[in-house]
């Protein structure tokens, strides 16, 4: 059976990649050395035309139907890797039928939960990796997206100004319908529950869970994170005719949730003395869509408050709030953030991202005005930032030198 390459875009250098070789076996020249979550199937990142590639080894009908799904997700504008080919009809040189290839683009500066906890975070920092998940899942079902296999391991998370956001990376067991029932999304909950408890078990086990986190306690608050922000993103409620205030109130918490509203459904009771609010069209994105639109920067959600939060301070300091938005966002972006960006070293750019960078110099300006009791230059921030904070820090956009797969497995099926 000939090779057969199924690519939206295909990559010539596909087909220099050895698939005549089982992927475990494949030479240790073309992978990268980038920390893997838990996989029922066998993973390795290679080498691909200057960049990295995730190679999934999977049964060809599974691995067609992913990509297909992978690509629908995309098009929706949902958080997910990126699909790039099936290989398929592979054979080794004495005729030995071989698994066909998902192909995915790796996601630069993203980490498996196993590879975030091997660097000791704080009990808190669980709390924003529950918070990242629960939006994820929150958008996916929203978009009518069953995905049949919650957990931690397939995921890849981000970080985001201080946060996370999370991405689905195994769309394996999923199936994308015109909306969910709440059977539906009661079994995705269901499954989470019991898959995250049994990874946050597995961290107990290898001792990189922080001793006062409860495993089940974990799990059990990811979903009830979730409970809420699904109320907030599709529960209807009542108020009385002389509170139509509340409509704006209700779209300006789902704003600060980083939620727009295209549309909302008002209706009133018998009598008409109250109003009924449920919004019917919901999506993710408020402020990165903003930020993109004012300055071009595409960047995560929580991010992009960030930024936007510093341009409007630029805007009062510059006593400039009658003037167009458009206009000052470019000058802020040329005189604060572009000059900021290129401040830092190439040798250093590997670490984070130039926004979340940016964020960090904010944060470490605030603490240096608290310790010296008065406002600092960022050009100060920054120096002092780029010298004492950031060559510290591991690596994220490729290579991080964490081999998750050393830490103990619970659920040998997940190997």
């Amino acid at each position: 059976m000939p090779l057969d390459i199924s690519a939206a875009r295909p990559d010539p250098a596909l087909l220099d990649l050895p698939w005549s070789v089982p992927l475990e076996e494949w030479p240790t020249d073309l992978i990268a050395a980038l920390p893997r979550g838990i996989s029922r199937h066998v993973v390795r990142f290679a080498r691909l035309s200057g960049g990295i590639v995730a190679v999934k080894e999977i049964k060809a009908d599974l691995a067609r139907a992913e990509y297909q799904l992978l690509r629908q997700l995309r098009r929706l504008d949902l958080p997910c890797v990126e699909p790039l080919a099936v290989v398929s009809g592979r054979t080794t040189p004495d005729g030995t039928p071989l698994d066909a290839c998902l192909v995915t683009r790796h996601l630069q500066f993203s980490l498996p939960y196993r590879a975030l906890f091997s660097q000791n975070l704080r009990a808190d920092t669980t709390a924003r990796l529950a918070d990242a998940l629960a939006v994820l899942l929150a958008r996916l079902h929203l978009a009518g997206f069953f995905w049949g296999d919650v957990s931690l391991s397939n995921t890849l998370f981000r970080r985001d100004a201080g946060a996370f956001s999370a991405y689905l990376v195994d769309a394996e067991t999923g199936e994308l319908h015109d909306s969910l029932s709440t059977g539906q999304r009661e079994h995705d909950l269901d499954l989470a529950q019991v898959n995250i408890a049994g990874e946050m078990m597995d961290l107990a086990a290898a001792g990189v869970l922080p001793e006062e986190l409860d495993p089940i306690e974990v799990s059990h608050e990811i979903i009830e994170r979730y409970r809420g922000l699904w109320q907030e993103l599709t529960g209807d409620e009542w108020f009385g005719v002389g509170e139509r205030w509340r409509v704006d109130e209700r779209i300006r918490r789902l704003n600060v949730l980083g939620f727009d509203v295209d549309e909302l459904a008002i209706t009133t009771d018998l009598d008409g003395t109250h109003l009924r609010i449920e919004p019917k069209v919901v999506d993710a994105g408020h402020h990165s869509r903003r930020l993109l639109r004012l300055t071009g920067l595409d960047v995560e959600e929580n991010q992009a408050r960030r930024l936007l939060n510093d341009l409007d301070s630029y805007r009062a300091a510059m006593d400039r709030q009658g003037d167009d938005e458009s206009l000052v966002a470019h000058d802020w972006l040329s005189r604060v953030y572009e000059p900021t960006a290129r401040a830092i070293p190439r040798e250093l750019r590997a670490k984070l991202e130039p926004a979340e960078i940016f964020h960090e110099i904010l944060e470490h300006r605030w603490y240096m005005a608290e310790r010296v009791g008065h406002d600092v230059p960022i050009e100060d921030a920054i120096a002092e930032y780029l010298r004492e904070v950031l060559p510290s820090k591991p690596d994220e956009q490729s290579v991080l030198g964490t081999d998750t797969q050393m830490l103990p497995v619970v659920d040998k099926e997940m190997e």
